[in-house]
């Protein structure tokens, strides 16, 4: 079984915040089958910016709930991602100016023409696994062989699904991959309908405390990083608005290891989680004491994926997909942010 780095596992403060956060990561799960678009009218009646709320992103969920960009005076036209993959149709289809993915998402949307930037990093999380139902005879990920997967197409849990079947010798062609979004992915597996799962915390989360499934293959290492990213000509045209959004996330991370209880709390009402599952999701295997500014720890992580990527045909080829993580990250804002905090 894989670890955090210790680093990570040093931060027990955080740990209980992050509990907060499993909240919302598990909202993520059990909410993504309602529509969650509202709009919130800023005090100020000024400039208006397009932006999503995730369960799987905790800081967007402070920065929705405690109002710190309508209060500063914007307008703020809110819209819940799903997933990584809704979040990047989202963008492309001009519909917000930034959203919240996985990196290994933006990488993939990016390197086949959708024209964003990262410009913040909200997690580190283990938010993905490769899971099993509990009467599973299944023990290692080479055993998976001709068997039925559920994984959503574009997300971490689906680059995590390829890494572990590569890693085990197996091809994409020597399993069914079902495409399934993530609460569907677990209804599937414990329906019997799929015999694996590459699942997406809480829900992953929920099916072990509540259903005894079981985590077949971890490995942090393939989990990319929660990343915020902005549209290029959002970031061309309005950068001011952009600071303005990465400031509020920065806003949000401090409140959150500060007020570890209050975000539990938060998190709790918002995605409606029962506490040992958050407890489980955050304390283990969710980390926001982080460094905000992409670059190379993102990089390194997103290297390993981009082979995989091209040898599946995710991209056309891994020459472009290395350009476009050479262009990825525009870490002014997040460098700024935090320059402005310390």
């Amino acid at each position: 079984m894989s670890h955090f780095p210790r680093p990570l596992a040093r931060r027990t403060a955080l740990g209980a915040l992050l509990g907060g956060v499993a909240l919302g990561a598990a909202g993520c799960v059990q909410g993504e089958s309602s529509s969650g678009t509202t709009a919130a009218a800023g005090s100020g009646g000024g400039d208006t910016v397009r932006l999503d709320y995730a369960y799987y992103n905790p800081l967007s969920l402070v920065v929705r709930q405690q109002r710190i960009l309508e209060d500063a005076g914007l307008t703020v036209q809110w819209e819940q991602s799903l997933g990584s993959n809704k979040a990047n149709e989202f963008l492309r289809n001009d519909n917000l100016d930034l959203a919240s993915t996985a990196g290994s998402a933006v990488l993939q949307a990016r390197s086949n023409g959708l024209a964003v930037k990262t410009v913040d990093v909200y997690s580190q999380p283990e938010w993905t696994a490769l899971v099993v139902g509990p009467d599973s005879t299944v023990s290692d990920v080479a055993g998976l062989r001709g068997k039925r997967i559920a994984a959503t197409s574009g997300t971490d849990p689906y680059f995590f699904l390829r890494q572990a079947l590569d890693q085990a010798g197996l091809a994409a062609s020597d399993v069914e991959i079902v495409n399934l979004q993530h609460p569907d992915g677990r209804a599937a597996l414990e329906r019997g309908d799929v015999d694996a799962w590459a699942g997406l915390d809480p829900n992953m989360a929920a099916t072990q405390l509540q259903n005894g499934s079981r985590l077949l293959y971890r490995n942090v290492d393939f989990n990319t990083y929660g990343v915020l990213n902005a549209r290029e000509e959002f970031i061309e045209n309005s950068p001011e608005l952009v600071q303005q959004v990465v400031d509020a996330y920065e806003q949000a991370r401090a409140w959150a290891l500060a007020n570890p209880e209050d975000l539990v709390a938060l998190y709790a009402e918002q995605a409606q989680l029962d506490p040992q599952v958050a407890s489980l999701v955050l304390t283990e295997r969710t980390g926001l004491d982080i460094d905000p500014v992409p670059g190379d720890a993102q990089r390194t992580v997103l290297e390993g994926v981009v082979p995989l990527m091209a040898a599946n045909a995710d991209v056309r080829s891994e020459e472009e997909a290395l350009t476009a993580l050479d262009g990825l990250f525009a870490p002014q804002f997040a460098e700024q942010a935090a320059g402005s905090s310390s």
